[in-house]
């Protein structure tokens, strides 16, 4: 009876349908297969504040190659997490929207000057990304730039 209530299927099994049963436990089982990339977000997220940590906290403080070495070990951590990240398929918009946020990390320089004055591949990745965002209700730390324009 759990799995019946987590698929959410119709609790009168009189109603049940090969189809109602088929997309029920596609939809359970997507959201499952996300939930990977849900936490490798979390770690991502945490290990990219942690790195801005270690930046805002050495940037004054120590000199250019004690900083490259500290942050190093932190991007050391982080490598693995991206990758996972891009090489996990989403089954979800909430999957999907994982990985936009990662691509909008990755290309972030696509965010730095307002919309019309960057080369139009970066602005249709830009409102790819954006747009995705948008779909999945995420926030996109980068848009906050945007609204400067």
């Amino acid at each position: 009876m759990a799995e019946n209530h987590e698929a959410r299927l119709p609790s009168q099994p009189g109603v049940w349908s090969a189809d109602t049963i088929a997309v029920a436990l596609h939809e359970t089982s997507a959201r499952d297969s996300d939930s990977a990339l849900l936490a490798l977000e979390a770690r991502f997220n945490a290990l990219v504040a942690e790195l801005n940590r270690v930046v805002r906290r050495l940037r004054g403080e120590v000199g250019r190659e004690a900083l490259t070495k500290e942050a190093e070990v932190t991007l050391a951590h982080l490598d693995p997490i991206e990758r996972a990240i891009m090489e996990t398929p989403a089954c979800t918009i909430a999957g999907l929207g994982v990985k936009a946020r990662h691509a909008a990390y990755v290309l972030s320089q696509y965010w730095k000057a307002p919309i019309d004055r960057i080369d139009w591949d970066a602005r249709a990745v830009r409102l790819l990304i954006e747009a995705i965002c948008d779909v999945a209700r995420t926030p996109l730390p980068l848009r906050n730039l945007r609204d400067d324009e």
